[in-house]
């Protein structure tokens, strides 16, 4: 689902950018993007967001006992998407708590070069911070704050 790595974010907290090409099977009869293919689409920039500022999600797992789980979501489609195109999605964060962070997130039509991108879906996606044995609530550990730039 994705293409080579083309993410960037800049120091002034730009939001991360993440290609996304799609697929037959991301498509329905109509030849168009399934709507719930978009949280993927989210989930997989979010991932290699966090990849990409050194959080490991497997390593946080098994060395701090913790994860991210998806709390809420809420997302609003502005124009469809189609076979062979090139998506840019973004992922950067609205607002956070003790043990939650909201993030903004965005997929887009990659414009032609010098072109505008074109907002296909954007949404909030809040995730929150559990304990691993027992998926309860916990307070985000502070390397992850720092790292986010929630400190």
């Amino acid at each position: 689902m994705t293409d080579a790595p083309g993410n960037t974010m800049d120091g002034a907290g730009a939001p991360f950018r993440w290609p996304v090409r799609i697929y037959w099977e991301d498509t329905d009869a109509g030849g168009i993007v399934f709507y719930a293919n978009y949280l993927k689409f989210f989930e997989r920039a979010r991932t290699e967001w966090l990849r990409h500022l050194g959080i490991g999600q497997q390593r946080l797992r098994e060395e701090v006992g913790g994860m991210f789980v998806v709390t809420g979501t809420a997302l609003s489609y502005h124009r469809p998407a189609r076979l062979d195109d090139l998506l840019v999605v973004t992922a950067s964060v609205r607002e956070s708590g003790r043990a939650s962070i909201t993030i903004a997130q965005t997929a887009s039509l990659q414009g032609p070069a010098g072109e505008p991108d074109t907002l296909l879906c954007e949404g909030t996606i809040r995730i929150g911070w559990v304990n691993a044995a027992n998926l309860r609530p916990q307070r985000l550990p502070p390397e992850i704050r720092q790292v986010l730039g929630l400190s």
